[in-house]
């Protein structure tokens, strides 16, 4: 009898920790199949959002394409912008131009300041000095760098209007783009590269040049584009500049105008808003080729 009592209280709690591993595994799969749906509406609101973003890319493009392809021609690309012909050969060049000028300023400056914040620097007063100095600088409005390289260069300087003027107020507007993205780039360099390159008996600065740079010139690349983007596409502190000449600047102490203020000019005059589309198309598609260009050479670093 007492057997039998003991294989029934055997039986019950069997009985007792099954059903509790049934429950236990039921909550289990519950618990799992709402975290399932919880992140599969987040990633369908991520994507929701991200092709909201991409559509209202792809309609200005192709709002601005539609109303400017149409007014593009062989002689609108290349004739000059005189009393007889209004063509933006003159324009191309000169974005180009600046845009060579200010990255052959900033690039050097920002890589240097990047260097010195990541290889050199010791936390303390004056590093967070420099580094709230590069923040600020990226949150003032490009009309102040306007005003400021008006006054500064083009006045107190006496450089008046021209492509070197230009060039160095957008080198000060680009320099925190540069600096913070280069800074990440060889944050991103593993410690044991140079750790490997002193163990050999290399200085600091031979690391920083055959070892650090090189790993980094993918990022370099990217301070490189985000930086010619932001000059091609700048109106106002080129406007107050760099001028309005029409015709092609032949050094850097000539007026230019670049495509932007050219836009910004027909537009604002009303002189031909069928022009003004065709020039914001050749923008595009010249930002479009040197982003390309850039990736391209970015990847091939890479490897």
């Amino acid at each position: 009898m007492i057997n039998n009592m003991t294989n029934k209280n055997i039986i019950i709690n069997m009985n007792k920790n099954l059903n509790e591993n049934i429950n236990e595994n039921m909550n289990r799969v519950a618990g799992n199949a709402s975290v399932r749906l919880i992140d599969k509406f987040i990633r369908a609101v991520i994507w929701f959002f991200s092709f909201i973003a991409l559509g209202f890319l792809i309609w200005i493009i192709v709002f601005v394409f539609i109303k400017g392809i149409p007014h593009i021609s062989l002689s609108f690309l290349t004739s000059p912008n005189n009393g007889k012909n209004e063509g933006i050969w003159p324009m191309i060049i000169n974005t180009l131009f600046i845009v060579v000028t200010s990255l052959a300023i900033s690039i050097p400056v920002g890589i240097g300041a990047a260097i010195y914040l990541v290889e050199y620097s010791k936390p303390g007063k004056v590093i967070n000095t420099i580094r709230f100095a590069v923040e600020t600088l990226a949150g003032i409005p490009s009309i102040l760098y306007g005003l400021f390289g008006l006054i500064f260069f083009v006045t107190i300087m006496k450089l008046s209007f021209s492509i070197l003027a230009g060039a160095l107020t957008l080198s000060i507007m680009v320099l925190p783009t540069v600096i913070r993205t280069t800074e990440e780039a060889l944050k991103s360099i593993p410690s044991s590269y140079r750790e490997g390159s002193f163990a050999l008996g290399a200085t600091k600065l031979f690391t920083i040049r055959k070892v650090v740079l090189p790993c980094a010139v993918p990022g370099i690349l990217t301070a490189v584009i985000l930086s010619t983007g932001r000059i091609v596409g700048e109106t106002a502190a080129v406007f107050l500049t760099a001028g309005m000449g029409r015709n092609i600047a032949r050094n850097i102490m000539e007026s230019g105008r670049t495509l932007s203020v050219h836009l910004y000019i027909l537009a604002k005059e009303g002189i031909s808003f069928d022009k003004s589309y065709a020039t914001a198309t050749v923008l595009i598609i010249l930002i479009a080729i040197i982003n390309m260009a850039s990736s391209r050479l970015a990847a091939r670093m890479k490897k």
